[in-house]
């Protein structure tokens, strides 16, 4: 029997199956031969509350080498603050509480320079913030009732988390992983939320992680649900993200794309091109290892973060992780932006000395090509 994460229901049934995959943070050695360890990787949803997330699989431990934060995310952090305290002046020097995120950005340091001051223990907060924490949280509902239970009377929860609108449309299956518990749409949050009092006010549709929501919510005694709930709410229903049959679709338009990233890479590799990667995130296992994507066709990757320098990517592709200035030696004919959420930002810092003339290939949601 399955129950969902979220609600507790056993009407829970699979809709995508990506089969066993490595998981996803743990980076061997380079010079570790495999095989390695390997565990299921499905979507499930659940027919109550519509919450899309992990099958049933053990909770996957690893000694996460820690990434370095990209500026996109740390831009992010300190805009939101900004936005937050403006539409909610009455916030401005109150009681926070975050519950962090292994993806960083948090917005404390930004809260205490406004004058905000951090909850005691079991104090409630006038303010709660959640940026990209409860997706790491595999009882998703108990996680929830402990943010819910944080809020005052009369204070903002403020939740971002990776929609599921964006995942499905955009094809961003690489963002399903072992450690990412639960992909989340509007509907099902405000489910969740109704059943811990809670009510969502308003949302925002945010850039973050190819494509996030900054979701505001209240006791539902407090709350004055705005236009932009609904607006959200059409383009899923739209979209069909809480249908079983569309989203088992998502399966089909994976393995499309994989193909093409792997028939795109061969096609390079025949003009003799060199081809070499830029990010080793936790995503890329999934990306590279259902492209069929080895050291053959990629070389090497590289990333910022020191601590995955001397590792390789996880699972059958076997490819190394390098410091940047190895990419930037080799300069490549063609860099694949394995970090695609922040390609612009990638892109940007490569071509910061006038660059060598290299063609950015982009994976997803099918490869495609960007130059500068």
């Amino acid at each position: 029997m399955v129950n969902c994460r979220g609600c507790a229901s056993t009407d829970v049934v699979p809709v995508v199956d990506l089969g066993d995959q490595p998981t996803a943070d743990l980076f061997p050695a380079a010079d570790t031969p495999g095989p390695d360890p390997r565990h299921p990787l499905s979507l499930w949803l659940c027919r109550v509350c519509t919450l899309v997330q992990l099958g049933p699989v053990e909770a996957q431990i690893a000694e996460e080498p820690l990434a370095v934060e990209s500026a996109t995310s740390l831009a992010h952090a300190e805009s939101s603050v900004k936005e937050i305290l403006r539409d909610y002046p009455e916030l401005a020097g109150g009681v926070v509480f975050e519950f962090g995120s292994p993806h960083g950005g948090s917005w404390l340091d930004h809260l205490y320079a406004a004058g905000s001051r951090l909850a005691g223990d079991g104090e409630k907060a006038d303010l709660v913030v959640d940026v990209h924490g409860l997706v790491h949280e595999p009882a998703m509902g108990e996680s929830f009732k402990l943010r819910a239970q944080r809020l005052a009377p009369g204070g903002l929860l403020v939740m971002e988390f990776h929609h599921l609108l964006p995942l499905f449309v955009g094809n961003q299956f690489d963002t399903i992983r072992h450690g990412h518990w639960s992909y989340q749409s509007l509907r099902a949050v405000g489910n969740i939320a109704a059943r811990n009092g809670l009510t969502i006010e308003s949302v925002k549709q945010v850039d973050m992680f190819g494509g996030s929501l900054m979701v505001m919510l209240r006791h539902t005694a407090d709350a004055k649900p705005d236009a932009s709930v609904d607006v959200v709410l059409a383009d899923e229903e739209a979209a069909g993200i809480a249908d079983e049959i569309q989203l088992a679709s998502l399966h089909e338009a994976a393995s499309h794309a994989a193909g093409a990233l792997h028939a795109e890479l061969t096609r390079h590799k025949a003009a003799g091109r060199k081809v070499l990667g830029y990010g080793a995130p936790s995503k890329a296992p999934v990306l590279l290892g259902l492209s069929n994507v080895g050291t053959d066709l990629l070389e090497f990757t590289v990333d910022k973060a020191p601590g995955k320098h001397g590792r390789r990517i996880p699972g059958s592709c076997m490819v190394p992780i390098r410091p940047v200035d190895e990419l930037k030696a080799a300069r490549p004919d063609v860099v694949l932006v394995l970090t695609w959420d922040i390609a612009e930002e990638v892109i940007a810092q490569l071509e910061a000395d006038g660059g060598w003339g290299a063609t950015y290939l982009v994976p997803l949601p099918e490869p495609h090509e960007l130059r500068r």
